[in-house]
C-alpha cells in the first residue's frame, strides 16, 4: 500500500480545493452506496450528496486544514479512515468556524472513493 499519510493528504488537498472552488465536482468522489452525515443528517448516494453540498447557503468558502490523521480501516483491503480538523471561512467572515470531518476511503481502480463522510461544525461551550 502507498504511504497512507501521503494518500490522505493528496485526497484532502483535492477534496477541499474542489469543495472551495466547484462543489459540483465532488460528485465523482462518491458512489450510490456512499453516505454523508452532515451535521447529524444522513444523506445516501452520490447525487443526493452532491445536491446537498451544492445547495449549502454560502457563496464563498475556504477550508484551512489544521490536523490530518489516517489509519488503515481493513486488514484485507487498502481502505482507510481519514480524520480532519480545521477552520472554515465562509463568505469572507472574520470569524472562522471550527470543523471536523471523517472519511472512509475505499480503493477503486487506481484511486479511492468516499464510502463514508461525517461532517460537523465544532461550537465552543
Amino acid at each position: 500500500m502507498a504511504d497512507i499519510n501521503a494518500v490522505a493528504k493528496q485526497f484532502t488537498d483535492f477534496y477541499y480545493t474542489t469543495f472551495d472552488t466547484s462543489r459540483a465536482g465532488l460528485q465523482s468522489l462518491y458512489r450510490d452506496v456512499s453516505m454523508l452525515t452532515w451535521e447529524g443528517t444522513p444523506i445516501l448516494g452520490a447525487s443526493a450528496i452532491s445536491e446537498k453540498l451544492v445547495s449549502l447557503p454560502f457563496e464563498k468558502v475556504q477550508h484551512k486544514v489544521t490536523t490530518l490523521d489516517a489509519q488503515p480501516s481493513s486488514p484485507g483491503v487498502a481502505s482507510m479512515i481519514v480524520s480532519v480538523t480545521g477552520l472554515l471561512v465562509v463568505d469572507d467572515s472574520t470569524n472562522p468556524l471550527q470543523f471536523s470531518q471523517v472519511f472512509q476511503l475505499i480503493p477503486d481502480g487506481g484511486s479511492y472513493y468516499v464510502y463514508n463522510d461525517i461532517f460537523r461544525l465544532n461550537y465552543g461551550a
